[in-house]
Parts: structure tokens; C-alpha cells; sequence
């Protein structure tokens, strides 16, 4: 058996799993987002290398395996924030999350010097990631970013931990790259041209190695507090996205994946890299090799729901009245003609991702009387799907020899038969939930077991359980082709606009 470990944003999980992929026991801890008075969005390595060995621990306890029988361990986790280490490994910073914008300006200053630059080689246009968030820590706080030996990502300063590493052997794996700002994504290398333009320091970097590279071995100190037996290779692993649709058996060229959960992920596989200069999409390396996904999301795509929920309930709870639960709302959208009567809304509550748009904020136009609370449901349904073609759109594009041909959903999201429809009449594509509660963690324990030289990486990772199946309608898709045009015109009258100044954080739900 071997075990994937998910450093992730609210809670840290893992999972034991045998070699065809199928899940044995999993284990789930919490953990701390602290946010700041100024915009400050960290968490503490200390609970995070903790929280990691706790999940493990239980799953390995729930699974009854003897430590023996692990093989090996993989971790991933959160990839746009950073965190430094000194030489011995110790961490000299907070984990600097992807959520903390605190680098706006150096990441204003290097998309308006730097900013086609940085989508040619890595990928991915500017955007809140690794670089801007180092020039901070350089900018803002030199005593500190002088005792940093190596910048890493949360995922890699636990597996580092948990082998007893120290930072002449810290590492990043090809799927992060894109993130970084200073690497070239077409040779997979630390970009010399990138790392001076930004004023940089090279030996901050980590080594890059391969996924399933074997990076070192639990120590006894961390064998004992995983209940697992000292010596037992730790890999490398890749970043979340990367193990999330590896576990959902996203192998082939021109399947998509759709990450239904906070943010609203759409994925696709190709096998070139091509990157987007008009900045609609990233695209970053796959944890197969020769793999490429290109990808693009609505950061809170997913929450939309939710905030509605609790938007339109309160005045009712609060009345003493029984409170309409999420599923009441979707049952009332169901009852609600596509295109919702002429309402469109735009999801960017937390600002658009790419192209990027910090200041963008959400918003319903054509609302009138004669809506309720169904319309406003299936108008964010719909938003999301509408935004998802004009990824799809950009893919084809820039892919044009791809044939994409199915989507496969993930998440909380994917549950709704509504919402999948919706995405299937949009996309003129079939959709299929995927029976996989944990993508990444799978993905994670698929790499480990590969790392050890026990599978065949992809032809094990394809393995997934039956699915659900939505095919598309194709009266509703080409009624849905002009409300998409619509909205793509809605959205670029929103980017034309004067930026209007955020709104205060507790508005952002």
C-alpha cells in the first residue's frame, strides 16, 4: 500500500491506498487560515507538519495496515504560496498563502514591465504566485528574506520534515513551475532571463526533480509520529491541481476536468505547450510526462452558491420561519427555463483570475420583478458554465488539432444533476461525474507508488470507478451559444471599466 498526503487550505488529508488506486482508509484534520487587519492571509508551518502527521497516523490506524506494508509516500497540497526556509530546513516564514494579497503592488509593477514576458515562458499571465510574493518578502521584509535559504511550497516543507532535509536538498517538481515566475516552461528549467528582470536570487530556488523522484526517507523521529516504520521513501509528489486530476484518471489528451468546489476549475490535457498571450488561460505541466493542462477558474466560483443560501434565508430565519436549505434552492432553479429569464450574472465576487482583474466584483444585470430566488440560483450555475466555454474556446484555439470530448466533474459541485446538465448544454460536451471523493490525495499516493517502481503511472491512474453520465441537449446548446456571447460581451464591458475601489474583506464570503 502507499499513502498520499494533501496539504490544503482548510484541513490537511490523507489517504492509504492499494496499488490498483482504490482507497483503504482516509483521515482528515483541520486547520488555520489567519487573516491580518492588513490583508494578511497565513498559516503555520509548525500546524501544518503537525496536522500532516496526525492525517496520517489516523488513516494508517483506520486502514489496520502494519507500517511494513507502506511503500512509500507522496505529498501534495496548495501551489501559489510561498514560504522560506533557513539552511537547516526551519521555517523563517509563514506560509504565505495564495489567498494573501499583500504583493498587489509588486505584482502591478511586474505585469506592467514584465507582464507578456512572464506568460511566454511560464505559462501562466501575472498573476498573486510565487514571484511577486518574493519580491515582497525582499522588498518589505530584507532582514527576513536575508535568513531564507530556499523558497518551497507547504507540501514540499512537510515532505522535507518528514525526511529530515535540509535546504542544499530542497526541491519543486515540474508541476509548479508555472506559478513560479522565474522558470521556463518549455524546458523545465530556471529561466536566468526571468530571475534577473525581477531582481531575483537564483540560490533561493530549489532543485527541480521529476514527480515521482525518491527525495529522501522518514526519520525515526517522524516514523513514530505517522505510526510508520522509519526508512520509508518519501517522493517528491506534484502540486494539487496536478494530483487532483491525475486521481480522477485525467490521462488521455482532450478530456477536461471540472473541479466543481471553491473555485470553479476547468482543466484540459493537451500535449504541447502553447502559451496564452492574450492571457486567458495558464497552462502548466501535467504529472505525466509529455503532459500539458492548460486551465483556467472563478475563485469562488463554487461559494457563489452558499453565499446565496445564506443571503436569501436569513431574513426568514431570522423571522422564526423554517430555513429553505441549498437543495430547495436548486429545486427552484430546476423549475427555471435556461437563460433565466433574461438575467446573466458575473461571478467575480473575489475578482477575475485570468486575464487579471483584482479590482473586477460581481454583478446581475436584466434583474427585474419578476425573479426569485430560482433565477438568481441558476443565473450563477449558468455564469459558471458560461465561463467554462470561453476557457474551452481559448484551448481550442490555441489547440486546435485537440479533439476535446468529454468532461469529467469533481467536487462538491459535481453532485448537482442540475448543474451538470447546465455545463453539458453550454459546452455541447458530455459530462461525467467522477465517483472519487479525494482526486488529490489519490493522485498523490499514484506518484508514490510509481516513485518505488510498483506501477505503471498512467495505466493505474485511468482506473476509476463506473460514472454518471450527462449528455448535452443539442436545442438548449445552441440556445446557450448566444447567451454565451452575451455574457462574454457582459464581462469585457465590466474589465473597460474605471476600477471602483474593493470592498471591505467581510463582504467577500
Amino acid at each position: 500500500m502507499v499513502i498520499g498526503l494533501d496539504v490544503g487550505t482548510s484541513s490537511t488529508k490523507a489517504g492509504v491506498y492499494r496499488l490498483d488506486g482504490t482507497a483503504v482508509a482516509t483521515a482528515q484534520v483541520p486547520t488555520t487560515l489567519r487573516r491580518g487587519a492588513a490583508g494578511e492571509v497565513d498559516q503555520d508551518p509548525d500546524e501544518l507538519f503537525a496536522s500532516s502527521c496526525d492525517a496520517v497516523a489516523e488513516a494508517v490506524a483506520r486502514s489496520g495496515a502494519a507500517p511494513a506494508a507502506i511503500a512509500g509516500l507522496a505529498v501534495t497540497g496548495q501551489m501559489a504560496g510561498v514560504m522560506g526556509i533557513d539552511e537547516t530546513w526551519t521555517a523563517v516564514t509563514p506560509y504565505d498563502s495564495w489567498l494573501d494579497a499583500r504583493c498587489t503592488p509588486q505584482l502591478q509593477r511586474l505585469a506592467a514591465t514584465d507582464g507578456d514576458l512572464l506568460a511566454r515562458r511560464t505559462g501562466c499571465p501575472p498573476m498573486v504566485d510565487h514571484a511577486p510574493k518574493m519580491q515582497w518578502w525582499r522588498d518589505e521584509r530584507p532582514e527576513t528574506y536575508e535568513r531564507i535559504a530556499r523558497f518551497v511550497m507547504p507540501a514540499v516543507y512537510v515532505a522535507g520534515r518528514l525526511a529530515g532535509l535540509t535546504a542544499d536538498e530542497a526541491f519543486i517538481d515540474p508541476t509548479y513551475l508555472h506559478f513560479t515566475g522565474v522558470a521556463d516552461a518549455s524546458t523545465g528549467q530556471w529561466s536566468p532571463e526571468l530571475i534577473a528582470a525581477l531582481g531575483l536570487d537564483a540560490e533561493r530556488l530549489p532543485s527541480i526533480v521529476a514527480s515521482e523522484a525518491v527525495v529522501g526517507e522518514l526519520t525515526a523521529a517522524s516514523a513514530a509520529r505517522c505510526g510508520l516504520r522509519p526508512g520509508t521513501p518519501v517522493i517528491a509528489g506534484a502540486g494539487d491541481t496536478a494530483t487532483g486530476a491525475l486521481g480522477a484518471g485525467i490521462v488521455r489528451t482532450g478530456q477536461l476536468l471540472d473541479t466543481a468546489g471553491t473555485a470553479a476549475v476547468l482543466l484540459g490535457v493537451v500535449d504541447a505547450f502553447r502559451p496564452d498571450e492574450r492571457h486567458g488561460l495558464m497552462i502548466m505541466r501535467g504529472a505525466l510526462p509529455g503532459q500539458w493542462l492548460p486551465l483556467n477558474y472563478v475563485a469562488g466560483g463554487g461559494s457563489a452558491l452558499h453565499w446565496l443560501e445564506r443571503l436569501v434565508t436569513r431574513p426568514a430565519a431570522a423571522a422564526g420561519d423554517e430555513t429553505p436549505s441549498l437543495e430547495r434552492l436548486l429545486a427552484e432553479a430546476a423549475t427555471v427555463d435556461p437563460g433565466a429569464d433574461g438575467l446573466l450574472f458575473v461571478p467575480h465576487l473575489e475578482g477575475r483570475v485570468a486575464p487579471h482583474d483584482p479590482a473586477m466584483r460581481g454583478a446581475w444585470v436584466g434583474l427585474g420583478f419578476g425573479h426569485g430566488r430560482g433565477h438568481l440560483a441558476r443565473s450563477i450555475m449558468e455564469a459558471v458554465a458560461f465561463e467554462y466555454a470561453g476557457y474551452l474556446g481559448a484551448m481550442r484555439r490555441l489547440h486546435p488539432a485537440v479533439d476535446f470530448d468529454v468532461v469529467h466533474a469533481i467536487g462538491g459541485g459535481a453532485r448537482s444533476d442540475l448543474w451538470n446538465a447546465i455545463k453539458a448544454d453550454v459546452l455541447g460536451l458530455p459530462v461525467e461525474r467522477v465517483r472519487i471523493e479525494e482526486t488529490a490525495t489519490r493522485g498523490a499516493a499514484l506518484l508514490a507508488a510509481a516513485g518505488v517502481g510498483l506501477v505503471d503511472l498512467g495505466e493505474v491512474a485511468a482506473r476509476v470507478p463506473a460514472t454518471t453520465r450527462v449528455e448535452p441537449d443539442p436545442a438548449r446548446h445552441a440556445q446557450y451559444a448566444a447567451l454565451t456571447d452575451r455574457y462574454a460581451e457582459l464581462v469585457e464591458t465590466l474589465a473597460a471599466r474605471t476600477p471602483l475601489p474593493s470592498p471591505p474583506e467581510r463582504h467577500l464570503v
